[in-house]
């Protein structure tokens, strides 16, 4: 199998993020050719000589994924050996006044960008096609959080029941709106020019994404945004008051792993991945925190241990069509958690 990998090169869009990283490691662990784009060379160079030294990693400048043309010299250069497209990249931050114009715009516009782009020049090269969706493209998280609604069960088929217009009303919603519209643009897409483009197309679409990071920056303090729920905890003050978290969890390794086997299995062309391993509030993940860290006991919230059981407080989701198509375990909350605040530890005990 490895010889037939060093033969495939895989296009990894916004290659610096928590996600791709770990994409793009698992690639090249399986002998693939990558090209991430990056949107600097600043950036490129510090994953190609540092993070991916050795790795057969090649990278291209794509400074702004909003504009529908951003990625044309991409497959224009190289159109003719990229086989398979991993769309990773989209806004993800809530600190906006303009929900249109940063969220929603930016986030469609990047994917049917893309799309275009390998339309115009790798149509008959590109065989698969991976976009990152995301759970909100499911739900609005905001309804799922604090709209538990035991009478639903949130599965690959739902979707997302904001408009363009509702989605407006804060960043939160506006975020998972940019989710829905974006995967909803490249089911469009897909189905449209099914007559004119070679590739097939499958979407992932993951919850709160836990887990170590694949390279610890340096005195990095505050990690990406799901990441920065666990590091947000373990540096809380014993008497601090509580952050209100809740969700699904599911370890970054198991998306990256999810990512691959979405182009390497043709039982996975057209689905919707949910990627899924359990529920978590606040109170879950300090109870876990508490027990697997005796040095943290006592210097972090003990919060009430033993309450905030998840499936009282979120609607029920079930993604048991996912688990069986992907025919792996994921990884579970406690294994997740240690293999995160470990290194977060090590971290800081290396940088003092």
């Amino acid at each position: 199998m490895a010889s037939d990998n060093s033969n495939t090169t895989v296009f990894v869009s916004g290659a610096t993020g928590f996600i791709a990283q770990h994409v793009v490691r698992q690639l090249l662990d399986q002998n693939y050719k990558v090209i991430g784009s990056v949107r600097s060379t600043e950036k490129g160079d510090h994953l190609k000589n540092v993070i991916f030294k050795g790795g057969d990693f090649n990278y291209e400048i794509v400074k702004d994924i909003s504009d529908p043309t951003a990625f044309d010299h991409v497959f224009e250069k190289h159109g003719k050996d990229i086989k398979v497209v991993l769309h990773t990249a989209s806004p993800f931050h809530f600190n906006t006044t303009d929900i249109e114009k940063d969220l929603l715009i930016p986030a469609v516009n990047g994917t049917k960008g893309i799309l275009e782009s390998i339309k115009k020049y790798a149509a008959q090269t590109v065989e698969r096609v991976v976009v990152t969706s995301s759970f909100a493209a499911n739900t609005s998280t905001v309804d799922m959080f604090y709209a538990k609604d035991s009478s639903k069960t949130i599965t690959e088929e739902s979707w997302n029941q904001d408009t363009w217009e509702s989605c407006q009303s804060d960043p939160i919603r506006g975020y998972c709106g940019s989710k829905k519209f974006a995967e909803k643009a490249a089911w469009d897409f897909y189905n449209a020019n099914k007559d004119s483009v070679k590739f097939k197309l499958s979407i992932i679409n993951p919850v709160y994404v836990f887990g170590p990071q694949n390279y610890v920056e340096p005195g990095k303090k505050i990690l990406n945004t799901s990441s920065e729920v666990i590091n947000s905890l373990v540096h809380l003050k014993k008497d601090d008051p509580l952050p209100e978290f809740a969700g699904g969890h599911i370890d970054v390794r198991d998306v990256a792993k999810a990512h691959i086997l979405a182009f390497q299995k043709d039982e996975l062309i057209e689905q919707r991945l949910m990627l899924h391993a359990g529920l978590f509030t606040t109170q879950t993940l300090l109870d876990i925190i508490n027990e697997q860290f005796p040095e943290l006991k006592g210097k972090i919230p003990a919060g009430k241990p033993g309450t905030g059981n998840p499936d009282d407080a979120l609607t029920p989701v079930d993604n048991s069509k996912t688990k069986k198509l992907l025919g792996f375990e994921f990884i579970d909350l406690k294994k997740d958690l240690y293999d995160t605040i470990s290194q977060i530890l090590e971290a800081e005990k290396n940088s003092n």
